[in-house]
């Protein structure tokens, strides 16, 4: 969204400033930054939504923010930032809105698309699944031979796996303790070592499926699914002296969430059973709506509302805050000067609380198939950064795992830890209550000290004595420290946002379209190619010579 016709955005003269800023700021330490300022924290900390944001650890001055944020004027951030939220096409390859932050609009909101009342329509999709959740909490789904649901399998990959499955895991503190037990359980793999896994020891009386597929056309959902569908068939059909119907075996024992209502019907999944998801949300977008229904069965739909009242909070921040108070924008802008300024390529994701276990692998679809992109939305080649390569996972097992090369390595990496400030409050023991808030204080006292260790190396020791080389800290990585209030639905759905919306800032910036996904197509298009050649039904001739040595490989092995 330059503002100079034509050009991309490193030769906008914002740009240009901030590279000679750089140039004269990538010498001078953090530790010398802060030695500078005493009130550093409290002009780089932000709060909003229950989320506190420290970016005062990032290699960055006042002079810095005030040219990031004259790069984001000229790449016109207002209004990219009114265009996503008002529905308009910002998804330009595939000329369609992007309109996941209209899955959280309270009901009283009003916003049309294409002369639909979305809001309308998602809170009717809403009340479709909080009927279906009803069900399966007060017992009153039963299978096809008549026993309740117990337990729930939601097959799906990417953005219809790794949202639902972080979010529950995340939030199983919140579970309803007055309902029929329903246990949920995730199976992506296209493998199918999960779902073996579950097949094995579930009963399929009281076992049901999800399917969530947008298209209803992925292999790995799909080749999940007819493997439960045979499973179950081949079980309940011949249970007992009355024979069970397959329709009624599905019906029983399937629900689809999907983009496509005629694929659900042509799998035969009854129209009640089937769940509403728009062309104008993207997968990795998607657990605010119906393919939240893993979220909702775990935690209830009061929860599963409170998830998304938090993400709108975070929301109207986004749209109201000036772009200097702006979390989202200020998060996307320390990224910013880090890859394309710092040349700081890697990025760790590092959550301190157990919880957020899964809260990494969600970041890294999230953000890199959002922003893993080499051509502006005009198709024009970039010759600059894009989205850094995203990886972590709890900040704890870290350090004993890769925290080596954040210290001593000869990499620059920007961290992200991430940490609830209260937690086990609600524990009743008062003994069992004092020993967990006793490690909730360790795993915020490691996360402080290694985020500073980071920070100022050496210096964040007193040591009296000279030491050896192998025991030295450079210091000087960046960091940003994400602090929630606690850990609830409210401030998970916020901090959810928070990154959301980073991507999007980011996207504006680098003049990309973080809403469509075109890398990942031409691999499974050539991936239906190549098992046509294993499965024999294919010759291996025009194969490249390693590609046909594998497939060899595995002939041999299969004889």
């Amino acid at each position: 969204m330059s503002s100079v016709a034509n050009a991309t955005p490193d030769q906008l003269p914002a740009w240009k400033a901030l590279k000679e800023h750089a140039d004269a700021l990538k010498s001078v330490h953090l530790k010398t930054l802060f030695a500078e300022s005493s009130t550093r924290f409290d002009h780089f900390a932000h709060q909003a939504a229950g989320v506190m944001l420290d970016l005062s650890k990032q290699r960055w001055q006042d002079e810095t923010l005030d040219k990031l944020l004259a790069l984001a004027e000229a790449a016109e951030l207002p209004g990219a930032i009114k265009a996503l939220l008002s529905g308009q096409r910002v998804n330009t390859s595939e000329d369609r809105p992007a309109l996941h932050t209209a899955l959280r609009l309270p009901p009283e909101a009003s916003l049309e698309v294409d002369g639909e009342d979305v809001v309308a329509a998602v809170h009717a999709s809403l009340e479709q699944m909080e009927a279906l959740v009803s069900r399966l909490h007060a017992g009153q789904w039963r299978g096809a031979t008549g026993k309740p649901i117990r337990h729930v399998v939601n097959l799906g990959v990417g953005g219809s796996d790794l949202g639902p499955l972080m979010v529950t895991h995340a939030l199983a503190d919140y579970r309803p303790d007055d309902v029929h037990p329903v246990e949920v359980h995730f199976a992506s793999t296209m493998d199918g070592s999960q779902l073996a896994d579950y097949l094995s020891r579930l009963n399929p009386e009281v076992t049901l499926f999800v399917l969530s597929s947008k298209s209803f056309t992925t292999i790995d959902t799909l080749s999940n699914a007819n493997t439960a569908k045979d499973w179950l068939l081949g079980r309940l059909t011949r249970q007992g002296a009355t024979p069970i119907s397959a329709e009624l075996v599905i019906r029983q024992h399937f629900i689809g969430v999907s983009g496509s209502p005629q694929k659900m019907r042509a799998w035969r999944i009854a129209p009640a059973h089937q769940l509403r998801f728009w062309e104008w949300v993207g997968g990795r977008y998607s657990l605010w709506g119906t393919i939240g229904l893993p979220i909702a069965l775990a935690i209830g739909m009061d929860n599963f509302r409170a998830l998304l009242a938090g993400a709108h909070a975070m929301d109207r921040h986004f749209q109201a805050a000036p772009m200097a108070e702006n979390l989202p924008v200020l998060l996307a802008l320390a990224g910013i000067w880090n890859v394309n300024f710092l040349d700081i390529r890697a990025h760790s994701i590092l959550p301190y609380d157990g919880r957020l276990e899964y809260f990494a692998a969600y970041l890294e679809q999230l953000e890199m198939e959002s922003n893993g992109k080499s051509v502006t939305r005009q198709g024009q080649a970039i010759d600059y950064s894009t989205c850094p390569v995203l990886w972590g996972q709890l900040g704890p097992n870290a350090q004993h795992a890769f925290y080596q090369l954040l210290h001593q390595g000869m990499q620059p990496v920007e961290c992200d830890f991430i940490a609830p400030l209260k937690r086990y409050d609600d524990v009743e023991d008062p003994e069992t209550r004092r020993h967990l808030q006793t490690q909730h204080r360790l795993a915020l006292a490691n996360c402080f000290a290694q985020s500073r260790l980071l920070m100022l190396g050496d210096d964040a020791i007193d040591d009296e004595g000279p030491r050896p080389p192998h025991k030295r800290y450079r210091g000087n990585q960046p960091s940003t420290t994400v602090l929630l209030d606690q850990l609830t639905p409210h401030t998970l759905g916020a901090l959810i946002a928070l990154y959301e919306h980073k991507v999007f800032v980011q996207a504006v910036i680098w003049d990309i379209n973080p809403f469509d996904q075109w890398g990942v197509e031409l691999g499974k298009q050539i991936a239906t190619e190549t098992q046509q050649i294993i499965d024999g039904q294919a010759p291996a001739d025009h194969m490249d010579a390693s590609t046909r040595g594998l497939i060899e490989a595995f002939w041999a092995a299969d004889e």
